[in-house]
C-alpha cells in the first residue's frame, strides 16, 4: 500500500477524531446546560420555600398570641388589635414578594398557600376596620343623652363585637390549617420550621 493510501487513512481518521470531539463537546455543553438549570431551578425552589415557610409560621406565631391577649381584659384592646396589625403586615410582605410563589413546583401547594393567604387577609381587614368605628362608637355612648341613645349605641356596639368575634374565630379557623402546609415547605426548604414557634414562646 502507497503512502499516499496511509495518509488518506490518516485524515480520515483525524476528521473523525475531529467530528467525535466536537459531538462530545456539544453533548457536554447541553449536560451541563440542563444540570445548571435544574441546580438553579432547585435552589430557588428552596428559597421560596424557605421565604413562604418563614412568612406563614410567623403569621401562626401572631395569631396565637392575639388569641392569648384577647383573653385579657378588653377582647380587642390595643395589645390584641397591635398583633392582628402585625398579622396584616406579615401578609403584606407575602403580597410583595408573591412572584416567588411560582418557584414552587407543587400546583397545589401553590394554590393551597395562596387560598389560605386569602381567606386570613378579609377576616383580619375586617377587624382591623371595626375598631376605630366601635371606639368612635364608645365615644358616643358615654355622652348619651338620654336611654334611647343610650340603647341604641350598645346595639351598634354589640352588632360590631359581634362581627369581631365571627371574624377573629375565622381568623383561627384558617390559622389552624396554615402547619400542614408550613409542614410541606420543610423538605424543599430543607429546614423544620418548628424553631420558629419554640424560640417565640421562649420566657
Amino acid at each position: 500500500m502507497s503512502a499516499d493510501n496511509f495518509g488518506f487513512l490518516t485524515d480520515q481518521s483525524t476528521l473523525w477524531a475531529v467530528v467525535l470531539g466536537a459531538l462530545l463537546a456539544t453533548i457536554g455543553g447541553f449536560v451541563a446546560t440542563a444540570l445548571e438549570r435544574y441546580l438553579d431551578r432547585r435552589e430557588r425552589e428552596r428559597n421560596a420555600a424557605l421565604f413562604f415557610g418563614e412568612v406563614l409560621s410567623t403569621l401562626a406565631i401572631i395569631v396565637s398570641f392575639a388569641q392569648d391577649t384577647r383573653k385579657i381584659g378588653e377582647p380587642y384592646g390595643p395589645i390584641t388589635m397591635r398583633m392582628i396589625g402585625s398579622a396584616r403586615r406579615e401578609i403584606e410582605i407575602y403580597d410583595r414578594n408573591r412572584e416567588s410563589l411560582f418557584h414552587l413546583r407543587d400546583a397545589e401547594l401553590r394554590a393551597r398557600i395562596q387560598t389560605l393567604v386569602i381567606r386570613l387577609t378579609m377576616p383580619l381587614d375586617a377587624l382591623i376596620e371595626a375598631a376605630p368605628e366601635k371606639a368612635a362608637l364608645q365615644s358616643q355612648l358615654r355622652l348619651a343623652r338620654d336611654n334611647a341613645e343610650q340603647s341604641h349605641l350598645e346595639s351598634r356596639i354589640a352588632e360590631i363585637a359581634a362581627r369581631q368575634d365571627t371574624g377573629f374565630t375565622f381568623v383561627l379557623e384558617t390559622a389552624a390549617q396554615l402547619k400542614p402546609v408550613i409542614g410541606a415547605l420543610e423538605p424543599l426548604a430543607h429546614h423544620s420550621f418548628d424553631r420558629l414557634d419554640r424560640i417565640a414562646r421562649e420566657r
